[in-house]
């Protein structure tokens, strides 16, 4: 990390606002809120609403700064910074045609890369498919990969492996088997 970056969570609030007084982006900057969560394991930054007052909040990943550095923390920052723009301007915000349009304008990225690898994995059955998307919660592909769920590039079948204990499952039932033998592990 370079000398002048910031060092402590203050420091990387108060940095983050100074920066984004200079970013060319149609919001009152000095109007929004900074917090830091130490949460989050797989996003970067966030940024909530309130519709009753109209506060915007951009919450800033202390981890993904920590991976990622000031150089790149700086897109995440102009990213949640799209966001805020969209809710001050229309009072709702997603990733979607307009913020995509107002992410290139101002050099943002679209999506903010994970700085964490994932406890799970999706696999593809096929021999010859490459497809390994990771997974950090447990969502629906893979608590119940037997119900309809497919390989995203192949489309055939793929098992789920909770990559610390390499434990593998195909069905809801081997979820539940692997959860529990996991305990406090999972």
């Amino acid at each position: 990390m370079s000398k002048d970056a910031p060092r402590t969570r203050p420091e990387l609030l108060d940095r983050a606002a100074a920066y984004a007084e200079t970013v060319d982006v149609d919001v009152p900057v000095e109007d929004l809120e900074w917090t830091i969560s130490e949460r989050a394991k797989r996003r970067a930054g966030g940024c909530r609403y309130d519709p009753e007052t109209g506060d915007i909040t951009v919450v800033l990943t202390w981890d993904a700064y920590q991976a990622f550095g000031w150089a790149e923390f700086t897109g995440t920052i102009r990213h949640e910074l799209v966001h805020a723009w969209e809710f001050h301007r229309f009072g709702e915000s997603g990733h979607g045609e307009r913020f995509r349009r107002q992410a290139d304008r101002l050099d943002a990225p679209r999506h903010c890369r994970t700085f964490t690898d994932g406890r799970l994995e999706l696999v593809c059955t096929a021999a010859d498919c490459t497809w390994r998307p990771d997974r950090h919660r447990a969502s629906k592909p893979v608590k119940f990969p037997d119900d309809g769920y497919r390989c995203g590039e192949c489309g055939s079948a793929y098992e789920v492996r909770h990559v610390d204990s390499g434990r593998t499952w195909r069905t809801h039932e081997g979820y539940r088997r692997a959860r529990d033998a996991l305990g406090d592990d999972w």
